[in-house]
């Protein structure tokens, strides 16, 4: 079965929906024991803009949570985000961009970091994005919508550690995910391997984000 799906959605307002208890945090210590997922992190106070013409992924799972972290500021602070993960994914002409901005004497300084545009795609395996924002073209292999996020058997699992999610909550998995002119706003991008063939990494003034 294939379900196909074309426009945007407001991921914020998604994965609000996502986590009936935002308290309730899932540590899924057998999968931890086993090395198979990465630990939740704090979040910096930037979010940062992904681009792709292409985003080939396979065993593909979806859940809400909570990204706790820091503002700019260093005060307390938490996200509403909708975590995708793929046990391996290949990502064609990938951009990357993050805003600093207030800096003495500079302003607005950006950084923009591109990859798999040579012909060789990126590729990462047991790949975690905190995702605030997408809108993409995407196609489904497989899709099981509705199903418990601890009880997924598609994707790579929960990331378990000090994530805060509930393990009872909605989730949607399914065989293949396949992105097309991807453009996402993430608060957080964690992975086992992710290697960045043909990357190029530039500083510029002002802002110059990815779209």
């Amino acid at each position: 079965m294939e379900s196909q799906v074309r426009g945007g959605t407001r991921w914020k307002r998604f994965a609000v929906v996502m986590v009936p208890s935002v308290a309730a945090t899932a540590a899924v210590g057998i999968a931890m024991a086993q090395g198979a997922l990465a630990a939740s992190f704090s979040v910096s106070g930037q979010s940062f803009k992904v681009t792709a013409d292409h985003l080939e992924g396979e065993g593909f799972v979806q859940y809400g949570a909570i990204a706790q972290g820091k503002t700019l500021e260093g005060k307390d602070t938490a996200h509403p985000v909708a975590v995708s993960a793929f046990k391996h994914a290949e990502i064609t002409n990938m951009c990357q961009s993050v805003v600093t901005p207030g800096i003495p004497g500079l302003g607005s300084v950006s950084l923009q970091l591109k990859a798999g545009g040579n012909g060789t795609a990126v590729a990462a395996d047991n790949l975690y994005i905190d995702v605030a924002d997408l809108n993409a073209d995407a196609t489904f292999k497989n899709i099981n919508i509705g199903v418990a996020a601890g009880s997924s058997t598609k994707g790579p699992g929960m990331k378990g550690g000090k994530e805060q999610a509930n393990p009872f909550g909605f989730a949607q998995e399914a065989d293949k995910a396949v992105l097309k002119n991807v453009k996402q706003t993430a608060w957080a991008t964690s992975a086992g391997t992710f290697k960045l063939s043909g990357l190029s990494m530039k500083l510029h003034k002002g802002v110059k984000e990815c779209y």
